[in-house]
C-alpha cells in the first residue's frame, strides 16, 4: 500500500462568509455514522444489545401479566401477552444474528489479513539460505 503526504493549502476563513456547519443535523449524522460502523465492527454487540433491550421490554411486560396469572388463574390481557411473547423471540433473533454477523465479520477479517500478508515487505530482504537464494 503505497503512502504520502499532500500539501494543502490552510487559511482562515473569508472576511464576510459564513460557517456551513449545522450543530444538530450534522451531529445526528456523525452519530448515525458512528452506530453504522459499530454495527458493521462489531455486530455481536451491537445486537445483543438491541436483544436484550428486547428481552427487558418484554419482561417488563410479562411481569404484571404473570402476578395476574398467579392470583386469578387467568389472563385479562392477552393481547399484552401475545406482544410479550413476540418481543421475547425477536430479542432471542436479535443475539442470534448478531452471533452469525460476527462470525462473518471475522472470516471477512482473517481474509484481509491474509490478502495483506500475501505482499511482499518493501525494503526488507527475505534471509537467504546458504545457496544465496529466497
Amino acid at each position: 500500500m503505497p503512502l504520502g503526504e499532500q500539501d494543502t493549502r490552510y487559511s482562515e476563513r473569508a472576511e464576510g462568509s459564513a460557517s456551513k456547519l449545522h450543530t444538530f443535523r450534522d451531529g445526528w449524522r456523525i452519530l448515525l455514522m458512528m452506530l453504522k460502523l459499530y454495527r458493521l465492527e462489531r455486530p455481536f454487540y451491537y445486537f445483543a444489545i438491541i436483544g436484550a433491550v428486547l428481552a427487558l421490554l418484554a419482561l417488563a411486560l410479562s411481569i404484571p401479566l404473570f402476578l395476574t396469572y398467579l392470583e386469578t388463574g387467568l389472563v385479562p390481557r392477552f393481547p399484552t401477552a401475545i406482544l410479550a411473547t413476540g418481543l421475547m423471540l425477536l430479542a432471542a433473533l436479535s443475539v442470534f444474528s448478531g452471533l452469525v454477523l460476527d462470525t462473518v465479520a471475522h472470516g471477512r477479517k482473517e481474509a484481509k489479513m491474509l490478502a495483506y500478508l500475501a505482499h511482499p515487505c518493501s525494503g526488507i530482504q527475505p534471509p537467504k539460505d546458504s545457496k544465496g537464494k529466497p
